[in-house]
C-alpha cells in the first residue's frame, strides 16, 4: 500500500512533467515559447538552454497546481496521503500545489543548468537526473514544512526513475520525445 501511496503522492508530478513536450508537440501557446534565460550565458555557457521555455514553466505550474488541489479532493476518499504520515489538511490545497509545481521547476532548471555547465547539450543522457529531478525539486521545497520520512524519498525517487524511464521510451517510440531515456 505505500508504493500506491507514494505513486498518488507523486502523480500530479508525474503528468505535470509530461505537460511541455505536449504542449511544444502540439504548438500551443506558441508565445510563450520563450527561453526563460532569455539565451542569456553564465561562464560562456548556457544558463539552462532554448528549450527551457516559459511555456514550458507555466504548464507545469498550471498543471500541477490544478492536480495537487484535484488530488487533495480525492484523498478525503481514498486516503492514501494517511500512509505517509502527511497530515494534508493543515495545508490549503492551491497553497501547497503551487509550492509543489514550483519545486517540480526547480529540479528541472537546476539540472539544466548543471547540464550545460557540464557542457552537456539538450537531450543529451544525463541519468538519473533526467529522470528524477524534479523529485529534487520538490524534496528541496517542501520537506522542511511536511518532513516525511527520508524512506518515503528514497521509494519516490526509485520509482520515479522508473515510471519516468518507462514513459520516455514510449514517448520516444510514439514521436512525443527526442531522447529514449
Amino acid at each position: 500500500m505505500l508504493f500506491l501511496a507514494t505513486i498518488y503522492f507523486f502523480m500530479p508530478a508525474y503528468i505535470a512533467n509530461a505537460i511541455p513536450p505536449l504542449l511544444s508537440r502540439f504548438k500551443l501557446f506558441e508565445k510563450l515559447a520563450v527561453p526563460i534565460d532569455n539565451n542569456k550565458t553564465f561562464m560562456g555557457k548556457a544558463i539552462f538552454g532554448s528549450h527551457k521555455t516559459w511555456r514550458g514553466a507555466l504548464g507545469i505550474f498550471v498543471v500541477g497546481t490544478f492536480l495537487i488541489t484535484l488530488f487533495f479532493e480525492i484523498n478525503n476518499i481514498v486516503h492514501l496521503y494517511e500512509l505517509l504520515e502527511f497530515d494534508y489538511l493543515k495545508w490549503n490545497p492551491f497553497i501547497f500545489g503551487m509550492i509543489f509545481s514550483t519545486g517540480i521547476i526547480l529540479g528541472d532548471l537546476l539540472f539544466a543548468f548543471i547540464k550545460r555547465q557540464l557542457c552537456l547539450k539538450p537531450g543529451a543522457a544525463f541519468i538519473p537526473f533526467d529522470q528524477t529531478n524534479y523529485v529534487f525539486g520538490v524534496f528541496l521545497l517542501l520537506q522542511y514544512f511536511i518532513n516525511l520520512d527520508l524512506f518515503i524519498w528514497i521509494i519516490i525517487l526509485v520509482q520515479t526513475f522508473i515510471i519516468h524511464s518507462v514513459f520516455n521510451r514510449l514517448g520516444y517510440i510514439l514521436g512525443l520525445h527526442n531522447a529514449k531515456w
